[in-house]
C-alpha cells in the first residue's frame, strides 16, 4: 500500500526558563545575568522555517498546518507581541487550518498579570500550565518557582481573559508522596475546571540533578496504585483517558499531541527541536533535529549549522517508530493506518502482532492496534516486541 501524507503540525521550541528544574531533561536553559535576545530569536525561528521549507520542498509545500505548539523551556517568557509577530510570519509562509489549535506552554511563576489576553489576541487559543503539584512542599522539592495559590490564580486569570481551552500538567509519584497526596492534587486541578489534564509519573532521567542525587520516590507498585486511583477520580469528573498520560473533557483532546501519537508529520524549529516529515511520493520518512544550544542556533540563522542531525528512518525501524507512538492511545488505531503512515505492508508486523496478542498485550480485533489493560501496564515491553 502506498504511503499517504499524514496531517502536518508545527513545533516551536523556546529554550529559556527562569530556573532549570532538577527532574527536567528537556533542552531548557536557566536565565543568566543578561536577558535572552527574545526578539532576535523570533527572527531566527522564521529563518529556520524558511530554510526547512526550502529543504523539504514538495514534501512540505502547501500542506495546511493543523496545530502549532510552543514548547520549552518557558514560552510565556516571550511577550505577546513577539508571539504575534511569529504567528504572522507563519501565516505568510504556510496555510493554517481553519480551526488550527495553537498551544503555548506557560509556568505560573513567569506570567505577568494581564498578559493572557495579549496571547489570545495574537492567536494562541490553548494554554498549557506546568503546575505539577498543588502541594507547596512538593513544589519546593521539584524546584518549581511558583506556589499552589499562584498556580490557581494564574489559571483563573487566563479564564478571565477568555481562555476556554486549558491544560494542566500534573506529576505523581513525587518524592515521599502518598496516594492521598496524588489524589488531592487531582482534586484541586479538577476544581479549576480545565478542559484537559496531563498526568505524568515523575521518572529519573539521565543527566538531570535528580538522577545524580535521587530523591526518595514511591516504588513501582505504589506508583501504579496512584495512577489507577487518579485515573478513576478523573473519569468520575468527566475526564476520559485517551492516552497513557492524557485526560480530556469531551471534544477537548489535544490535536497537536494526537498528531504525534498517530505518527503524523511535524516541522520542528528552534534550538533542539525535532521534526518528522513523510515524502509520500518517495515512500520515505525523514527526521531532522536542530542544534541544541541557543547560542549556536542563534549564530546560524537559516544556515546548515542550525541542523544537529538529519536522517531517513530506515524501513527496518519504522514498525518500532510507529508503535512507539500509536500504542500509547487508549482507543488504539486502525491497523490500516500502519500501512498508510509507513508505506509498509501489515504482513511486516504479523509475527510481532501474533506474539503480543498471545501474551494478552493487544486485543484480538484483527483490524485494530489496541493495548489491553495488561499491555498498558507493560507498554515498554509491548513496543519492544516490534524492534527489528
Amino acid at each position: 500500500m502506498p504511503m499517504i501524507a499524514p496531517p502536518l503540525s508545527l513545533y516551536v521550541h523556546m529554550p529559556w526558563c527562569v530556573k532549570k528544574c532538577p527532574y527536567c531533561d528537556f533542552n531548557s536553559h536557566g536565565l543568566r545575568n543578561e536577558p535572552p535576545p527574545y526578539a532576535t530569536y523570533v527572527d531566527v525561528l522564521l529563518a529556520d522555517l524558511d530554510a526547512d521549507l526550502r529543504d523539504f520542498g514538495e514534501a512540505a509545500f502547501g500542506r495546511p498546518v493543523q496545530s502549532i505548539f510552543f514548547g520549552g523551556g518557558t514560552p510565556s517568557l516571550f511577550a505577546p507581541e513577539l508571539i504575534d509577530r511569529f504567528l504572522d510570519g507563519v501565516r505568510s509562509r504556510l496555510p493554517l487550518a481553519a480551526e488550527a489549535e495553537i498551544t503555548l506552554e506557560t509556568n505560573p511563576g513567569t506570567v505577568e498579570h494581564g498578559r493572557f489576553d495579549g496571547y489570545l489576541a495574537a492567536g494562541v487559543n490553548r494554554l498549557s500550565f506546568g503546575i505539577q503539584s498543588f502541594d507547596d512542599d512538593k513544589l519546593r522539592r521539584l524546584g518549581r518557582i511558583h506556589s499552589a495559590s499562584e498556580a490557581e490564580a494564574a489559571v483563573k486569570s487566563a479564564q478571565d481573559a477568555g481562555y476556554a481551552n486549558i491544560n494542566l500538567d500534573l506529576m505523581y509519584a513525587l518524592p515521599q508522596q502518598a496516594q492521598q497526596g496524588a489524589l488531592d492534587d487531582v482534586a484541586r486541578a479538577i476544581a479549576l475546571q480545565p478542559t484537559h489534564i496531563s498526568h505524568y509519573q515523575l521518572t529519573l532521567e539521565p543527566n538531570t540533578a535528580f538522577a545524580a542525587n535521587p530523591p526518595p520516590l514511591p516504588d513501582d507498585d505504589h506508583a501504579w496504585a496512584m495512577q489507577e486511583a487518579c485515573e478513576q477520580h478523573l473519569a468520575e469528573a468527566g475526564y476520559s483517558q485517551y492516552e497513557i498520560s492524557a485526560y480530556a473533557q469531551p471534544g477537548r483532546r489535544c490535536v497537536h499531541n494526537l498528531n504525534y501519537w498517530r505518527f503524523g508529520d511535524y516541522l520542528g524549529i528552534g534550538a533542539g527541536a525535532h521534526g518528522k516529515l513523510s515524502d509520500a511520493d518517495a515512500g520515505a520518512v525523514r527526521r531532522r533535529w536542530k542544534t541544541r544550544h541557543p547560542k549556536a542556533y542563534l549564530a546560524a540563522p537559516g544556515g546548515q549549522e542550525r541542523i544537529g542531525g538529519d536522517a531517513p528512518v530506515a524501513g527496518a525501524e519504522l514498525p518500532f517508530e510507529y508503535m512507539l507512538n500509536a500504542l500509547r492511545l487508549i482507543d488504539g488505531v486502525p491497523l490500516a493506518d500502519f500501512a498508510e503512515r509507513t508505506g509498509l505492508p501489515a504482513e511486516r508486523i504479523a509475527a510481532a502482532l501474533a506474539a503480543a496478542r498471545q501474551r494478552g498485550w493487544l486485543t484480538d480485533d484483527p483490524d485494530l492496534l489496541r493495548t489491553t489493560a495488561l499491555g498498558q501496564r507493560f507498554l515498554n515491553d509491548v513496543i519492544g516486541a516490534f524492534l527489528d
